[in-house]
């Protein structure tokens, strides 16, 4: 499932490894297409959990980038 949760974030929950991938990658190139329209910032995909993540427009990437991180351990 895809949300977005303002004009450059985008939510992401998926079960399946396959859904996950490809509402990832749509919600890349939705964000990659506004990114572009700025000419400034990259895209940030934030991983919160095995099923849920955030894309972002962000000024911590360089502008044609798309860079991972990870804000959760998971538990043994």
């Amino acid at each position: 499932m895809i949300k977005m949760t303002s004009d450059s974030v985008v939510e992401v929950t998926a079960n399946t490894r396959k859904a996950l991938e490809k509402e990832l990658d749509t919600a890349v190139d939705i964000l990659s297409r506004q990114a572009r329209e700025l000419g400034r910032q990259g895209i940030m995909v934030t991983r919160h959990s095995y099923t849920t993540f955030t894309v972002a427009i962000s000024e911590d990437v360089p502008y044609g980038r798309t860079e991972e991180r990870e804000q959760w351990r998971p538990t043994s």
